[in-house]
């Protein structure tokens, strides 16, 4: 995840640190009276977002305004402090709604989505392209050497000043009239993505009464998908959805081919259809309008637009990590299927195999080659006792403890908890939001309804929020959790981590570069099938016992099957987003042939295998903060895999010195670079050995 934001360029623009207005009537804006000031969830309704909203963008317009009409000359704090400063209740209101309008989204909050994007958009570009203001920046900028500035203070003017250069700041007037259309139209069309994809999950269900047609399903799968066809009101006995963790238990354990293909082409062809919730149109304005964008403000492409303000610098570098991999995964991919072929020519006379047959023939696989059934693995696996592994890593690396509280939920489904540094002291406030709900968009993510911040040298801590769609609980017995699950539960919390330890003086210097933000989520995992971790977590939700050593040993000896698969395809996805944005000269794109081109053409994909994700449901992308970005957890995966190796090569996984040292990176946000942080943790660049080796493709 996964870290959704959507509305990272208006908090880029606020700040947590000034007074915030109060409001005696409306709960958003009045003073928050509730444990740890988490929001009143249970006094805010739809209806307030819209007020709340025009009252912060009129108090920002208010502190802009303070900057702009200051006589002073032009100084760090009256100028990159004062606008670091400004906006701090516009970034109260969003880091309220946007969460909760990927968690929450009925139609009314679907709505005031739709009305509020085009606001924010003109709000952020009457800010960036304010011509008074970036005279004002550029004063301060064009002095930096003299002023005797601290590197996290030079860092910040540094930062400011680009981030209004990168957005148009430098563009004539009749130019930012046309940066601002496009910012405005871009901001319509992202919405609408998200809102078809959003209708398409929920109109498509597979539905079946007649129990010969679950013939290969568990127990638990049933009775989870009976449970769904009630809460659901279906006239249906069991129902299966385009949720993954529906999805995919059906596709790899029902035996009725033709219902495995009608449910994963259900999934591949969302938003693909020609009908009222096709994004075909959606993909092409939005290419259309950030190539515009692109070549406006001085780029060739949106990707290196993108591209030049993070770690990877330019799509060459990218490609450059891509290529490396990418054969590697298709030879082993291929092995895979082969041997997938052998075992489906055994069982039904043919080797006709598709890519609805790959997630079933897999599993036949593992259990002919490892004799593990992940069945067999999820009552080890309890919700339950995967969290309490979790905090229990994080205490025996960090220190840190985890306390349930009782406060305001935004559904009933959350879970709240006080974070407890070290010393006993109150680290931050963490929300868990487990399954999936109709109002709730897919996928797994971290975000925060209260960011880190400083006031008068006290530190804000942050309330930060986790939120997944992983299987439900059945009856009285708790969610099962799959492999897959476990590992984005882990996921989760890494990136969890990285918001509770912040500790950033600025808030235009707490995020980090996005192929540098998936480190702390991707480094955790490593840890969620080490023996010794298993031992203290994976116990059996009946018996109690722990999971037992032969298990472990499989777990451990099929760490790398599938790995073709599981690479080729997200290989794909961040192969299609890099090839879509590179675009410089745009004609209207035929998406189902130029992704056909791009990668089974040119690159010799497999049919068996479909990319991860097709364009017209690829959020990530059009609808979630990863344009010309999907690219970076496999970039980060670099890291991860090589930082871990620091663990290892230690001699102890838990080995707190190196804990400690990473927790310095963690808390440093974006301070640095993220090669100078990571440097600073690992003495060296890191090398590609470590991931080669951990998807077996030495």
């Amino acid at each position: 995840m996964k870290k959704i934001l959507i509305f990272a360029l208006m908090l880029s623009l606020s700040a947590c640190n000034s007074d915030i207005m109060v409001d005696t009537v409306n709960p958003i804006l009045s003073e928050w009276d509730t444990p740890f000031s988490v929001p009143p969830f249970d006094k805010i309704k739809v209806e307030h977002y819209m007020p709340a909203f025009e009252v912060a963008m009129d108090a920002q317009d208010s502190d802009i305004d303070s900057i702009i009409n200051n006589d002073a000359t032009p100084t760090f704090e009256n100028t990159i402090v004062a606008l670091d400063n400004s906006g701090s209740l516009l970034t109260r209101v969003s880091r309220l709604f946007f969460p909760l309008a990927l968690t929450e989204a009925d139609s009314n909050m679907l709505r005031v989505e739709g009305e509020l994007m085009p606001i924010l958009s003109q709000q952020g570009d009457k800010i960036l392209l304010n011509e008074t203001l970036f005279n004002r920046i550029k004063s301060v900028y064009d002095k930096r050497a003299t002023l005797g500035l601290s590197p996290s203070q030079l860092r910040l003017l540094t930062k400011t000043y680009d981030r209004f250069a990168r957005n148009g700041a430098n563009l004539s007037d009749s130019d930012k009239d046309k940066l601002k259309q496009i910012n405005e139209d871009l901001s319509v069309e992202t919405v609408a993505f998200g809102n078809n994809l959003l209708a398409a999950n929920k109109s498509f269900v597979l539905g079946i009464n007649n129990t010969v047609d679950l013939s290969g399903l568990p127990e638990s799968i049933r009775d989870a998908a009976a449970e769904a066809a009630v809460a659901a009101g279906s006239r249906f006995r069991y129902l299966f959805t385009l949720d993954l963790p529906s999805l995919i238990s059906f596709i790899t354990y029902a035996d009725k081919r033709e219902l495995r293909e009608f449910l994963y082409k259900g999934y591949l062809d969302r938003c693909n259809s020609d009908n009222e919730f096709d994004n075909k149109k959606i993909v092409n304005n939005i290419v259309r309008l950030r190539t515009e964008r692109a070549q406006l403000l001085g780029y060739d492409s949106h990707s290196e637009f993108v591209l030049d303000n993070v770690m990877a610098k330019s799509p060459e570098n990218v490609y450059s990590l891509l290529n490396t991999l990418w054969e590697p995964a298709l030879k082993t991919s291929k092995e895979e299927l082969n041997e997938m072929k052998e075992i489906m020519r055994g069982k039904t006379g043919h080797d006709d195999f598709q890519s609805w047959d790959w997630w079933y023939y897999a599993e036949k696989l593992r259990r002919s080659k490892y004799d593990l059934d992940e069945e067999v693995l999820r009552p080890y696996f309890s919700l339950p006792g995967v969290r309490a592994g979790i905090f229990q890593l994080s205490n025996r690396l960090f220190g840190i403890t985890f306390r349930p509280i009782s406060v305001p939920v935004y559904n009933k489904d959350c879970q709240a908890y006080e974070v407890l540094d070290v010393d006993n002291t109150h680290l931050g406030i963490l929300y868990m939001d487990f399954h999936p709900r109709s109002s709730k968009r897919g996928g797994a993510w971290c975000t925060s309804f209260r960011g880190q911040s400083f006031r008068d040298g006290e530190r804000i801590s942050p309330i930060v929020s986790i939120v997944c769609n992983f299987t439900p609980p059945i009856g009285n017995y708790p969610a099962l959790l799959s492999l897959d699950e476990v590992t984005t539960f882990f996921h989760e919390f890494g990136h969890a981590l990285h918001s509770l330890f912040s500790q950033v003086e600025y808030s235009g210097l707490r995020g980090v570069e996005r192929d540098f933000v998936e480190l702390p989520s991707q480094l955790l995992e490593n840890w969620a099938f080490e023996p010794e971790m298993l031992r203290k977590y994976a116990i059996h939700y009946r018996t109690g016992q722990v999971m037992p050593d032969y298990l472990i040993e499989k777990i451990l000896k099929s760490s790398k099957f599938n790995q073709g698969f599981t690479t080729l395809e997200y290989l794909a996805a961040s192969i299609t987003d890099l090839e879509i944005h590179t675009i410089s000269d745009y004609t209207s794109l035929d998406l189902n042939k130029f992704e056909k081109e791009v990668l089974n053409t040119k690159r010799g994909m497999i049919p068996e295998i479909a990319p991860r994700y097709r364009y017209p449901y690829f959020s990530h992308i059009f609808n979630g903060g990863y344009s010309s970005g999907y690219y970076s957890y496999i970039w980060a995966e670099v890291l991860d895999k090589d930082a871990y190796s620091a663990f290892v090569e230690s001699g102890d996984i838990f080995n707190k010195e190196l804990a400690d040292k990473f927790r310095v990176l963690l808390s440093s946000g974006g301070t640095l670079d993220g090669m100078t942080l990571y440097k600073q943790f690992r003495g060296a660049e890191p090398s590609q050995d470590a991931l080669i080796k951990s998807k077996g493709f030495e």
